[in-house]
């Protein structure tokens, strides 16, 4: 009786071991998965910057369809376009770094986005004159080459 109970006992300890192995190996991919994404979402979040430094410039670059520096992409609000159309391997800037562990170098894309006119002024100061608006939208991918952030910023020069 006492080697039947035992042996119950055992089986209840393998089940409970068992249990807390999954539960301990989910959690690592989970935290590991969550590092990919944080990974893919620094390395877009540095060709954004970059992007911007480049509208920061004494001079622009110029604006051609076809190029990385483009004028405004009718569907470049759309998710699924970054995601799935834009030929990135050959319209886009190459960062010229990999972060450590990613897939692949960040990329990014500048739009020129219509003109915005100036207003009329007011207490003694003229018109403002017209301001460009440009719109970047940046690609980092993550240790997977399917992990991918993408992110977009409006930039008033």
């Amino acid at each position: 009786m006492a080697l039947i109970t035992g042996l119950m006992l055992m089986v209840a300890l393998t089940l409970l071991a068992m249990a807390a192995m999954r539960t301990t190996m989910l959690e690592e991919r989970m935290s590991g998965n969550a590092r990919d994404r944080d990974m893919a979402f620094q390395a877009a979040e540095a060709a954004l910057r970059a992007g911007e430094q480049v509208l920061r410039g004494a001079t622009l670059p110029t604006f051609a369809t076809g190029t990385a520096y483009t004028p405004r992409i009718a569907q470049g609000t759309l998710t699924d376009y970054w995601i799935s159309t834009h030929p990135w391997s050959t319209q886009s800037i190459v960062m010229g770094w990999v972060p450590v562990g990613a897939n692949a170098a960040p990329r990014y894309v500048i739009e020129e986005m219509p003109a915005k006119t100036g207003g009329g002024g007011g207490l003694g100061v003229g018109a403002i004159p017209d301001t460009g608006v440009y719109r970047v939208t940046a690609r980092g991918v993550g240790r997977s080459a399917n992990t991918m952030a993408i992110l977009q910023a409006v930039y008033e020069r």
